[in-house]
């Protein structure tokens, strides 16, 4: 099914004034947020800044890439920004080719993992205000200083999560028709139309006399495009196509790990050992992140202090990330990699195994996120009433109703479980289709059964983790 063929979806977005509309909006609210932060009271639950962030920021960004597609890359405020200093800078570089790769990107998502813990982001407004007000920063130096979308390829932390849940997505910009593809010798899509605006009055679904349409910041090359990955659904593909050519399809979520030949953007996703070290820190994370916020987490860090005699919180709770987040994942999968390895090695057969991981990982996110979203999620209302009275100095939206919180724990938890569990399956159901794609039938078994342990128990440590008492971060008027 093609989205963009309905007609309020397509006038929405593929409109680079709708999707303008909806980054101001959301800039609007991160300034907002920036200020309470600054400004307001300095008590986590009490502040728009932590209160939105922690709860329904991160809640409603890994639904929405679920349930509908990369919608925070849609309405990201600070390619608004951006896009309008470079109305006075023009960059002049090219991003280096030695950083290319996914490295730098994995540093800065696995360093925000361990910071988020580290310096308890969820109770310091003014610390969450300073870090949305460096986010901006560096994503402005960035695009200031090399052309297309430098950031959101090769930096951008938040944009690296996005792109590996969003291959769970129900929907990917896809073209319509090979064979127009194939007689196109322009290749607007990824050019751009030099100005003439041919896609959005071709298509009648753009901003009809805008002055041209850019194409694919990202240098992805819609015929050879597979999947979600590096696609922000910007949607410049869409205006840009003279031929009006291009879709917003619905698809298997997941299928496109299946996906073992040459793409745009991408090359073969089995011969990229940095992808596959995102997917497994993906999903590593998405288990600490949990784990951290229990009580059985806080004991380990505890004991785990006592044991080394190191006193500093920072360097216990490193310690803790790096074993959690990288050195036993990476040994159990090299482990599994070694008992499962075919002629090409351990690391070749590994590769595509690891990407099966993501659907659970997505899963614990969701079910993590998604926790502190239904239990929390009514206190934007009495935490806006109060911004009001701090901000303004009266009660312009009433008095705070601190009494507004959300559902009850024990009535999510099933949600939770049920969602591991999907998750899990889905993963399980991508390690069989490997192995059936890779592997002969002799060797079917041999190659399966261990990769399909490691998905138990990754599933079972989740569950696990989801049955302690979580930390209600960010509820009550504190």
């Amino acid at each position: 099914m093609d989205l963009l063929r309905l007609p309020l979806i397509a006038s929405f977005l593929a409109s680079r004034r709708a999707r303008r509309c909806v980054q101001f909006v959301v800039l609007s609210a991160a300034v907002l947020l920036v200020v309470h932060g600054l400004f307001g009271p300095q008590i986590g639950p009490r502040n728009l800044a932590t209160v939105v962030t922690s709860i329904h920021w991160r809640g409603l960004l890994i639904v929405g890439l679920v349930l509908a597609a990369n919608l925070f890359c849609f309405s990201c405020p600070m390619m608004l920004t951006r896009d309008a200093a470079r109305r006075f800078v023009t960059p002049r570089l090219r991003w280096p080719r030695y950083l290319r790769g996914r490295w730098l990107a994995l540093g800065l998502l696995a360093f925000t993992f361990f910071a988020y813990e580290l310096w308890d982001l969820w109770d310091q407004p003014r610390a969450t205000a300073w870090v949305i007000l460096g986010y901006f920063g560096v994503a402005l130096a960035v695009d200031l200083t090399f052309k297309g979308a430098s950031f959101c390829k090769y930096v951008c932390p938040v944009g690296q999560f996005n792109f590996m849940a969003s291959t769970l997505s129900p929907t990917e910009v896809q073209i319509r028709s090979a064979e127009t593809c194939r007689t196109c010798r322009t290749f607007e899509c990824i050019r751009g139309d030099g100005g003439l605006g041919l896609g959005e009055r071709r298509s009648g679904i753009g901003d009809r006399g805008s002055g041209g349409a850019r194409g694919c910041e990202l240098g992805l090359f819609l015929p050879v495009k597979v999947g979600n990955l590096n696609c922000t659904m910007c949607f410049d593909c869409v205006r840009a196509c003279p031929h009006d050519n291009i879709g917003l399809m619905t698809r298997t979520p997941g299928a496109e790990w299946l996906s073992f030949h040459r793409r745009s953007g991408i090359g073969r996703v089995t011969d990229r050992l940095d992808l596959a070290a995102v997917s497994l820190v993906f999903t590593s994370g998405a288990l600490f992140t949990a784990f951290a916020m229990t009580a059985p987490g806080v004991a380990v860090e505890r004991w785990l202090g006592r044991v080394t005699g190191v006193t500093s919180d920072t360097l216990v709770l490193a310690m803790m990330f790096v074993m959690a987040v990288l050195v036993i994942p990476f040994a159990a999968v090299a482990a599994t990699g070694w008992l499962t390895q075919t002629t090409g090695g351990a690391l070749k057969t590994a590769i595509p195994f690891v990407h099966a991981l993501v659907p659970l990982g997505v899963g614990v996110w969701l079910a993590h996120y998604g926790f502190h979203l239904f239990t929390g999620a009514l206190t934007i209302v009495p935490v806006t009433q109060s911004a009001a009275i701090d901000l303004l100095g009266v009660a312009a939206l009433g008095e705070p109703l601190w009494n507004w919180v959300g559902l009850r724990s024990g009535t999510v938890f099933p949600l939770q479980i049920g969602v591991v569990l999907l998750a899990a399956a889905g993963s399980m159901g991508l390690i069989a289709a490997v192995s059936a794609r890779e592997q002969s039938p002799p060797r079917l078994a041999r190659v399966t059964i261990p990769w399909m342990v490691v998905i138990a128990a990754v599933a079972a440590v989740a569950v696990w983790i989801f049955m302690q008492p979580m930390d209600m971060r960010g509820i009550g008027p504190g």
